[in-house]
C-alpha cells in the first residue's frame, strides 16, 4: 500500500504493458495495478507510466522516481511534493477498487 518516508510517498505498482489505453485498474494485493499502452522495450512502458502518474497526481514527471523494477512489472515508484493525505484522497475520488 502507501507508505510515507522521509523521500516522498512509496507504493508498490503491477504494469500490464501492451494495454488498449493507460487506466488504473485498482489495488492488487498491495500493489496498484496499471494499464499501459506501451510496448516494454527500451524502457517505453517506464516513460509512459511516469507520465500517466504525472498527469493522474498532477505533480511534475521530476517528482516521481522510478525506485526499482526498471525491467519488471513489479515496481516501486516514490512520489515527493505531494502528500499522503493527497494521494490517498485522489485515489479514493477517482474510485480505485481493490482486486484480489
Amino acid at each position: 500500500m502507501l507508505q510515507e518516508t522521509n523521500k516522498g510517498i512509496l507504493f508498490k505498482v503491477k504494469i500490464i504493458p501492451k494495454s488498449s489505453r493507460n487506466e488504473i485498474v485498482g489495488w492488487e494485493t498491495d500493489e496498484l495495478k496499471i494499464r499501459i499502452a506501451a510496448v516494454p522495450e527500451k524502457g517505453a512502458a517506464n516513460s509512459k507510466l511516469i507520465q500517466f502518474l504525472s498527469d493522474f497526481f498532477s505533480i511534475g514527471k521530476s517528482k516521481i522516481e522510478l525506485v526499482h523494477g526498471e525491467a519488471s512489472r513489479h515496481k516501486i515508484i516514490c512520489l515527493s511534493g505531494i502528500t499522503l493525505n493527497a494521494v490517498e484522497e485522489k485515489l479514493r475520488n477517482s474510485y480505485i477498487p481493490r482486486v484480489v
